[in-house]
């Protein structure tokens, strides 16, 4: 019998003392897609404290394809609080109710792909005003937390291969409105958001992929697939059916690419305890970024992370989502399947 269980405090909503790892992250995710309007968003923030700066990600989806967008590390001196660079997160209610905010400048693009050059994009697409307020409401109990011994001990971690040492995830209604370059939109939407704490590399992983959907406010399903290594896969999800999640216990993703490797459309199939399920999706609009990062020993460490908002059909019902694909850069190639 296993001496792990997985823990999770209404506390945890809010920020923990840091670690003493220099790579430390704590970090909130959250996204939100109107099924009528075609359009919706995330935004990122995450926290490292010791290092001294804060991710700070804002992507808005909007009807036409275009894609606004907005990175930056702002300089950060604490981790008690989510609000740094124009963006701002509260806990209204632990696990009931936040609110997400954005007032800044955003990269519009007619061309998402133009990210593939990123000095190259910034410097040839406008920068235009930005100004985003989203309440977010759980609609799905919480999935996940923090594993630690059942004497209360956390597990010991290598922070040199950890991307993170606790997460947590729901599925979620949001309402709210974007306004971009003084046009503005009020949205009513579903999505899911997340919340990770630890030491955080995201070079830590060889490739994932990982797919958050919304059918309708009782249908809703989040497909996981974690390779670290050769040794290491992780598959397993979420499936949101009557209030309830089910576990996914088993799932596997086959994928059609486009010319440049990106996701163009998939099959998602999983298996609970209770049911089998297949989920059809198709990209409608998506954004390449990177993260990069340089060793000790001054090797160039570079991952590609492709963000689609995908368009869902499970039994014939759609939803919509997204359909996120990390993977390691070698030789210029992504590495996944």
């Amino acid at each position: 019998m296993s001496d792990i269980e997985i823990k999770l405090e209404p506390q945890d909503e809010y920020n923990h003392a840091p670690d003493e790892a220099s790579n430390y992250n704590e970090s909130m995710y959250f996204n939100v897609f109107d099924h009528q309007k075609k359009m919706g968003g995330w935004f990122r923030l995450g926290n490292r404290p010791n290092e001294g700066y804060a991710e700070m990600t804002c992507c808005i989806y909007l009807p036409d394809g275009r894609i606004g967008f907005m990175f930056g590390r702002p300089e950060i001196t604490t981790n008690e609080v989510f609000d740094a660079g124009g963006m701002k997160f509260d806990v209204i209610e632990p696990f009931k109710s936040l609110r997400v905010q954005y007032n800044g400048k955003i990269l519009l693009l007619d061309n998402p792909k133009d990210m593939l050059n990123p000095s190259k994009a910034f410097k040839e697409n406008p920068r235009v005003a930005c100004k985003a307020d989203v309440n977010i409401n759980g609609i799905s109990p919480m999935f996940g937390g923090q594993a630690v011994r059942k004497d209360g001990k956390p597990l010991d971690t290598d922070p040199e291969k950890s991307f993170s040492k606790a997460h947590y995830e729901q599925h979620t209604a949001g309402s709210g409105s974007i306004i971009i370059d003084g046009q503005e939109w009020t949205i009513e939407g579903l999505g899911l958001r997340d919340k990770s704490w630890g030491p955080r590399y995201w070079q830590a992983i060889e490739w994932y992929r990982w797919l958050t959907i919304n059918i309708n406010d009782e249908i809703g399903f989040m497909f996981s697939i974690v390779h670290q290594s050769e040794d290491s896969e992780r598959r397993g999800g979420i499936v949101l059916k009557d209030g309830k999640y089910q576990s996914i216990k088993d799932c596997r993703i086959e994928t059609e690419y486009d010319e440049d490797h990106f996701q163009k459309t998939f099959t998602a199939w999983a298996k609970t305890d209770e049911d089998e399920y297949e989920v059809k999706g198709k990209v409608l609009s998506l954004i390449p970024l990177r993260n990069r990062r340089n060793t000790p020993d001054g090797e160039s460490l570079v991952t590609r992370i492709t963000e689609g908002m995908t368009e869902y059909t499970y039994n014939g019902i759609v939803g919509y989502g997204m359909s996120e694909y990390l993977d390691q850069v070698i030789d210029g190639k992504p590495i996944g399947p």
